[in-house]
């Protein structure tokens, strides 16, 4: 024993020298030695993956001692020789030996060569100074170390048990009540210490050493035979063993300890994480029926029926009364929710929340701009829509009338055309076709313009996209073609008319005198019917006066027209009177026109009797635009009060927003009262909705009694409803800053005044120069540079400003700043995170560092820790919580299923991805 004991094991020597001189002559020692040390060395190696069978063997090489002095002491040896001769075994045993010297152990006669050849006493002996250096020096109690404050812990740790005395470490432990008193101290729940008896050694020492393997993690190093049958336990043997105890109790309080702080942040990471997944889902739904509802409101496929378009609207009007308004409360809250959480964030020390890729609340407003300008365009495409099918309709129905005028005028037509007659008619037969010819050609051409008409109609149908082209098409083509028949069989029987001219000498002007006058007088009554049977479109007092006007000034050419009737029907009672004064044979018609008196007669009636509907439909219009014209004014009325109220409240919140009358509580008390006041304003706002709703039913869309809209209305009411709820949100958040920051009422006011002070736009918010004007008056020197007056704080002067406020930085250190104060880069300060760069740095909060010190606690000093250390000694949610986030660690000390709670701890606090 003494060729291997070093300097410090004689410190360690107890006063018992006979006790140790028989030991020499009895190899019981060594027995004892070699297992304890042994299991204590593999209880170490598995740490790397390996282990030893037989200790004076597997440390010859030098590999595996090399290994396990890196695994005890944490640190890298020189890297060892690969080769298989003795003189690499001896380098590498060298290494290991000169590690141990370099720890402050001054070894004793032994050298590598012994180790190298296995002498077992020389290896036991080192393995002993490596025990006694890295597993007893550093035990500490009440000013004792090592071996004296191991005795001193067992002594004060057994003291309650009476049939337990610990004196050394030898004879004290031989009945095995000592190994169980220790245990049940610390885990009474392992061992029923009541049954135990001081008579029955063997089943304590198999009691403790089975307990302690199986819920300790301390490997059985000991035989209870080997004990109880040797008179004096080796004490290094006991001492290694009892050591493990030491290790395995001493640290629980540290675990516990680490383990709540631990807790206590997971539990704070977790409510915000869940907060998160809030925001997450609620953005994601809000944005998912923005997407679904951009593309009915950007349909543009038209509807072919006036009944189907307002069927749009009505549908359209759905959507803004019932669908919308609680898409608009989900948006206020969403922005609501995301302030709170940015603010608890900030309060936990933990970095701003980041919504994933395209759910900021910035994007959330994008897309609801997008909304509400696709809305806009709907409603406008709709009403141009119900215009274009009006004036379809109009335009359909003018077609049809005038295509049937035409049609009725040009039935037997193309027959009269086509006859011969005047192949065997006589000489003033032939005269009275030929001017009878010439009569229909000027009504040919007097028709000529409704034929352009009617092409010109179906051409703007055409254009205009009219369901029912096809038709009017077909109709169209068959009027024209049939006009262009007419043209041709005209210009043929004048030819043969011609011809025949120069046998005919006599013609009876008076009939050519009477068709001449008959055949335009004629074509005005038609006009005129056809005008005073036309449908009319009007949308104002004014346009319908001036049909009314129109009207009045055709009526006053009626008695002339009346004059010019007689005169026609007086030259047809001269040609009737001269046929019976001079018995001219005449068939009884005028062989030059086809209108005859009765005809004139019949349409001169009808004109008079279309005068006074006419006269009746142009009041009944006149009545409906009153009527509109008086809705025009109610709406203007409501809509000229509710808009200047909406806009003064915008104003009046404003201001409240900004002033100090009294506390916090006191201003959000006042907020939630003026909110109240606001929301028992709704109904109004209901009524001038029904207003517009009679409005767009009578298809009003213009009014000159108001410049403000009902979509004007309903976006500033919803406008100051955000306002209100926003503004309550930031002073709530102010509370739950002064509170959780411990700012005073009369600091936030003095913040709040000088945020005020130079607020001078009263815009919730300051540029670069305010801020920099606002930090001075609190008492932070700036520093002037009588060079620079440009009134913009540029990097240079606020990094000046953080310097003089006691702020040492660098460009990482300025550039954090400049994230707290501005995280979004807008270029300006509100008073939220105003407040919290005033306060941020005088937080007591967690941090990295000690999280990740905790961590390195429960690992037991290790660099990484495994999932059985974390579900030991964290609660079952938060131990899966940090298994499902821990990277794999990749050290060159892990072992499988090692996990890095390092990268894990920095990723807490957002310096690096979690």
């Amino acid at each position: 024993m003494d060729h291997y004991d070093s300097q410090q094991t004689n410190d360690y020597m107890q006063p018992e020298e006979d006790w140790d001189r028989d030991l020499l002559l009895d190899p019981a020692w060594e027995k004892q030695q070699r297992k304890t040390f042994t299991a204590w060395c593999n209880s170490h190696l598995r740490k790397a993956g390996t282990q030893i069978e037989n200790i004076e063997e597997d440390f010859r090489d030098g590999l595996k001692l090399m290994l396990l002095l890196e695994v005890i002491s944490g640190e890298r040896l020189a890297k060892p020789e690969r080769g298989k001769m003795r003189v690499h075994k001896i380098s590498n045993v060298n290494k290991a030996l000169d590690f141990i010297a370099s720890k402050g152990v001054k070894l004793v006669s032994i050298g590598a060569e012994e180790i190298v050849d296995g002498n077992v006493k020389m290896t036991l002996g080192m393995i002993w100074t490596i025990i006694l250096r890295f597993a007893i020096q550093d035990i500490s109690v009440e000013e004792t170390s090592a071996k004296e404050g191991l005795l001193l812990w067992c002594q004060r740790k057994t003291a309650p048990y009476k049939n337990v005395n610990i004196q050394n470490f030898h004879i004290s432990w031989k009945d095995g009540l000592g190994f169980c008193a220790l245990i049940h101290r610390h885990r009474p729940e392992l061992i029923d210490y009541g049954k135990l008896r001081k008579d029955d050694p063997l089943t304590n020492l198999n009691t403790a050493f089975d307990v302690a393997e199986k819920y300790l993690d301390i490997p059985k190093m000991l035989d209870a035979e080997d004990i109880v049958g040797t008179a004096r336990p080796d004490e290094k043997a006991i001492m290694t063993y009892v050591s493990s105890f030491y290790h395995a109790f001493s640290g629980a309080q540290k675990a516990e300890t680490a383990a709540n702080r631990i807790c206590k942040v997971l539990a704070v990471n977790q409510e915000n994480e869940q907060l998160m997944e809030d925001y997450e889902k609620l953005a994601s739904d809000l944005l998912e029926w923005i997407r679904r509802t951009i593309p009915w409101l950007e349909n543009r496929v038209p509807e072919n029926t006036m009944q189907a378009m307002q069927q749009k609207l009505e549908d359209f009007r759905d959507y803004r009364r019932l669908h919308k308004p609680p898409k608009v409360q989900e948006k206020c809250q969403l922005e609501i929710n995301f302030n709170t959480l940015q603010t608890k964030l900030r309060l936990s020390n933990r970095p701003a929340f980041m919504p994933s890729e395209g759910r900021m609340v910035s994007d959330i407003n994008n897309a609801w701009g997008c909304l509400e300008q696709a809305e806009k365009g709907y409603e406008e495409w709709m009403l141009n829509e119900i215009r274009r099918l009006e004036r379809l309709d109009h335009l359909a129905e003018k077609f049809r009338q005038k295509a049937s005028i035409h049609e009725v005028w040009t039935d037997g037509k193309e027959a009269m055309l086509r006859q011969k007659d005047y192949e065997t008619a006589t000489l003033s037969e032939i005269k009275a076709l030929l001017k009878k010819h010439e009569a229909f050609e000027s009504d040919l051409a007097a028709h000529q313009d409704r034929v352009e008409q009617i092409a010109a109609i179906a051409q703007e149908l055409n254009e205009l996209d009219y369901y029912d082209s096809p038709s009017v098409n077909a109709r169209c083509q068959k009027i024209c073609d049939q006009w262009d028949n007419l043209g041709a069989l005209t210009q043929k029987r004048r030819e043969a008319l011609e011809r025949t001219e120069k046998l005919l000498e006599t013609i009876d002007q008076l009939y050519l005198e009477y068709a001449k006058r008959a055949a335009p007088f004629n074509n005005w009554m038609e006009g005129a019917m056809e005008d005073l049977q036309d449908t009319f479109i009007v949308h104002t007092i004014e346009e319908i006066q001036g049909l009314t006007t129109a009207h009045e000034q055709f009526k006053a050419t009626l008695p002339d027209a009346d004059k010019e009737r007689l005169a026609i029907l007086g030259i047809h009672n001269e040609v009737s009177k001269i046929v019976q004064t001079y018995h001219v044979n005449m068939a009884g018609t005028n062989p030059y026109t086809t209108i005859t008196p009765q005809e004139i007669n019949g349409k001169w009636d009808h004109v008079r009797q279309l005068v006074p509907r006419r006269d009746q439909a142009l009041t009944e219009e006149h009545a409906r635009q009153q009527h509109n014209e008086r809705l025009r004014k109610q709406f203007g009325a409501q809509a000229n009060v509710i808009g200047p109220w909406i806009q003064t409240k915008m104003e009046e919140i404003g201001r409240i927003s900004i002033e100090m009358h009294g506390t916090l509580e006191d201003q959000l008390s006042h907020l939630r009262q003026y909110e109240k006041s606001i929301v028992n304003y709704k109904p109004k706002i209901d009524q001038l909705e029904g207003d517009h709703q009679l409005i767009q039913e009578a298809l009003i869309f213009d009014n000159k009694h108001t410049n403000y809209t009902m979509e004007h209305i309903r976006v500033g009411w919803e406008q100051l409803l955000t306002t209100i709820a926003r503004t309550i949100n930031e002073v709530e958040n102010q509370i739950l800053t002064r509170d959780a920051k411990g700012i005073s009422q009369e600091q936030m006011n003095e913040f709040r005044a000088s945020f005020n002070h130079f607020d001078r736009d009263h815009s919730g918010t300051l540029g670069p120069e305010e801020f920099k004007a606002c930090l001075i008056s609190l008492g932070y020197d700036i520093g002037n540079d009588p060079q620079k007056k440009t009134g913009m704080m540029d990097t240079d002067d606020f990094r000046a400003c953080l310097i003089s406020m006691g702020y040492n930085m660098g460009e990482a250190e300025f550039a954090r700043i400049m994230s707290i104060v501005d995280p979004n880069r807008l270029g300006v300060v509100t008073f939220q995170a105003f407040i919290d760069f005033m306060s941020r740095e005088t937080a007591d909060t967690d941090t990295a560092d000690q999280v990740m010190a905790s961590f390195k606690i429960l690992a037991g000093d290790k660099n990484y820790i495994t999932v059985d250390e974390l579900r030991r000694e964290l609660p079952p949610d938060q131990a899966e919580y940090c298994i499902a986030r821990m990277a794999p660690y990749t050290g060159p000390d892990a072992v499988p299923g090692a996990l890095d709670y390092m990268s894990f701890s920095t990723a807490l606090y957002g310096e690096s991805d979690l």
